[in-house]
């Protein structure tokens, strides 16, 4: 976010925005309500009442986190519905990628399995072949990647 996006928060929220940037309001919509000192709480609110699109957005943040968080797989829907009715624009392109591999979305707040542990040796075998890019061949590739699982 450049220096357009700052001066839009600014502009648009007056004093409740001194100091804030929208990383700032990002981070702090992000968190939960309890995990935020009463002075970022207050800062938070003041955005919240000066702008209705952020209002509605973090709202929709944080059912969407709760979805995630406690695996509530029979709601996506109703989240997606919500939100592309009345989100901000970039949230409505999310509900609408989502709506795109519905079966997916359900399955991965319903189901107990994980595929991260894939994703991790994914990212191992990734890194080893960006180290070594150029200095060796295929063979101790393979003998590093195979010695290390």
């Amino acid at each position: 976010m450049g220096a357009t996006s700052t001066q839009h928060v600014s502009t648009h929220l007056g004093r409740a925005a001194v100091g804030l940037t929208p990383g700032t309001v990002r981070l702090r919509v992000r968190r939960y309500f309890c995990d935020l000192t009463n002075s970022q709480n207050e800062r938070l609110l003041q955005v919240r009442l000066a702008c209705p699109d952020i209002t509605r957005g973090c709202d929709l943040a944080r059912t969407f986190a709760d979805l995630v968080c406690y695996q509530r797989g029979y709601l996506p829907q109703e989240w997606i519905r919500q939100a592309e009715q009345d989100a901000p624009k970039p949230m409505k392109g999310f509900a609408s990628f989502l709506r795109q591999d519905l079966d997916a979305v359900t399955a991965g707040l319903t189901l107990p399995w994980s595929s991260g542990v894939v994703e991790g040796h994914v990212n191992r075998v990734k890194t080893l072949k960006r180290a070594m890019y150029g200095r060796a061949s295929f063979e101790l590739l393979r003998t590093r990647i195979l010695t290390q699982s």
